[in-house]
């Protein structure tokens, strides 16, 4: 697997740099479907949820990727 500037995979930053934006995310939609809520907007609210649980699952998809590459060469450090 190719490495990048941190030492490990790419495919390992690019899974850790998905889950990281995927929660980070999913904490914000929170507030979103507050903001839709709070203006009345149902169907606006449903929608931010729908979004939060999307990304809720890539997180936890990449978890169980990231899983099973713990500890394995594909994972890294690659550099020695």
């Amino acid at each position: 697997m190719a490495t990048g500037e941190t030492g490990f995979s790419d495919v390992v930053f690019d899974l850790i740099s998905v889950q990281y934006h995927s929660l980070k995310a999913g904490h914000d939609y929170g507030q979103y479907v507050r903001d839709a809520e709070n203006a009345g907007k149902k169907e606006i609210a449903d929608f931010f949820r729908s979004v939060m649980e999307q990304d809720s699952e890539r997180a936890a998809r990449c978890h169980r990727f990231l899983a099973a590459l713990s500890g394995t060469e594909d994972a890294g450090p690659a550099v020695s």
